[in-house]
């Protein structure tokens, strides 16, 4: 038995981890690699491994840098089984029929602007035949991967429909338990359960080690701090402008000033959310109650967590794009995450040069994106080529994010670890952090008993 590193090794996107066993090959994932364009369009181009050689994929979520490359592998004639939760699958089948739609659209403007051809990656029949491949599982059930391989879903609580995944592995009558964390959420993050560690124990663990040097504000706090900086640009008579990612982080924003205009902690002013896709998802989510946190008030208490008196969704670019004309106070929450693209831009060079606007700030924000000028308070944000001076403010709440930090992420483990006779430390091998985080969370874990704890190079292969 072995896992080979085909992803997410020694970085944070393109999760994918080639498991054989007994001669049957099972891919953990197939995301996209994300970054510079020179140097993730050679990676997302290179299949993992041969298709003819994969006989089954266990997905652990539909954030696109986990399955943003299985339609490429449908490209090339994958037909089998992707196994996944039924939530994972509906906000797969939105997100993958938009990624296609970026690569054609790319492909498109290349083509035109610069005179450069160069093929998509996928399309957008790609894109429907890889969900056609996808069997969504309830979570805590067993299912069959492949002879020899088992598999069973635990709540990751890190997106809907997110999950880890622990393995059966038996080859010549010896077997092996694995556990694929997926990424971990967060207790107390609004919408979804809390994250639900496997039982059972581990003989191996593979953990991300997204932010394993750092610690993150409470939800709660991040919660307060939303309803002032809403309280604060009313008064002022400005717009809030959230760059926010469409699945996840949207809802969560929609759901708390929800719960903030209920209790009054917010003024009755407009929110828009301004995204297609986060539209669709938004869809997917209330689909999906059954997996929704039970053990919140207003989850209990209200049908529809995502529509009241003030928050109104805009599908239509006229719409989006007149919203540029109207005065605050308003709250726009729109795509993309880190203000690379999207309709963000256009609210952004509208409203940047405004000292009356909030720019609010609630994810990470990657080297070289214009969210990181943002957060960094360059005194100039080149917009569609413009130079637009940065005289509105910035509020960066670090409260919302859906990856555990080192302390959650090691409770995590110590209670997969629980479940080992004696307490015995399983294998750890840390995947999707950067080399920093995962060195210092690599350093705390073996500070805590855990004496096998690797870093993977991308492409290494480890004996199980």
């Amino acid at each position: 038995m072995q896992i080979e590193f085909a992803g997410a090794a020694r970085e944070v996107t393109g999760s994918c981890h080639v498991l054989r066993v007994g001669g049957q090959t099972v891919l953990l994932d197939c995301g996209m690699f994300q970054g510079r364009r020179s140097e993730t369009r050679e990676k997302n181009a290179r299949l993992p491994c041969p298709i003819a050689e994969i006989d089954a994929v266990v997905l652990s979520h539909a954030h696109i840098d986990h399955s943003g490359r299985l339609p490429f592998l449908a490209r090339h004639g994958y037909r089998g089984p992707i196994h996944c939760t039924s939530a994972t699958r509906d906000l797969s089948a939105v997100m993958l029929a938009d990624s296609a739609h970026i690569q054609e659209k790319d492909a498109e403007f290349l083509a035109r602007r610069k005179q450069v051809v160069v093929e998509p990656l996928y399309g957008m029949r790609d894109a429907v035949t890889a969900v056609e491949c996808m069997i969504g599982l309830p979570y805590d059930s067993w299912f069959d991967v492949a002879p020899g391989v088992r598999a069973c879903f635990s709540d990751a609580g890190h997106i809907l429909g997110s999950a880890s995944v622990v393995l059966e592995c038996t080859e010549r009558g010896e077997t092996k338990r694995i556990v694929f964390s997926g990424d971990v959420g967060r207790n107390g993050l609004p919408i979804i359960r809390d994250p639900h560690p496997p039982a059972g124990g581990a003989d191996v663990v593979l953990l991300e080690s997204t932010y394993g040097n750092r610690d993150h504000a409470s939800v709660e706090g991040a919660r307060a701090q939303l309803a002032r900086v809403v309280t604060e640009t009313a008064a002022r008579g400005g717009k809030i402008l959230v760059p926010a990612f469409s699945v996840g982080r949207t809802q969560e924003l929609v759901y708390d000033l929800h719960l903030l205009a209920r209790e009054g902690a917010i003024p009755q002013i407009p929110i828009y959310v301004d995204s297609p896709l986060a539209i669709d998802a938004t869809t997917v989510f209330a689909m999906h109650p059954e997996i929704f946190d039970q053990t919140e008030d207003l989850v209990r208490k209200v049908k529809d967590l995502f529509a009241f008196t003030q928050v109104r969704y805009t599908r239509d670019a006229s719409e989006s794009k007149a919203l540029n004309a109207q005065h605050g106070p308003m709250i726009i929450i729109a795509a993309s995450g880190m203000a690379e693209a999207g309709r963000i831009l256009h609210h952004l060079a509208h409203g940047a040069s405004d000292p009356r606007t909030t720019i609010l700030i609630v994810g990470f924000q990657a080297e070289h994106t214009l969210g990181r000028r943002i957060v960094e308070r360059a005194p100039m944000l080149r917009v569609f080529g413009d130079e637009i001076p940065l005289r509105a403010r910035v509020e960066v709440l670090n409260g919302y994010s859906a990856h555990g930090d080192r302390t959650e992420l090691q409770r995590w483990l110590d209670t997969v670890r629980a479940g080992n006779a004696n307490g015995a430390p399983p294998v750890v091998h840390l995947v999707h952090g950067e080399p920093d985080a995962q060195d210092a969370f690599a350093n705390q874990l073996r500070g805590a008993g855990y004496t096998s704890v690797s870093t993977p190079m991308p492409r290494t292969t480890v004996i199980l």
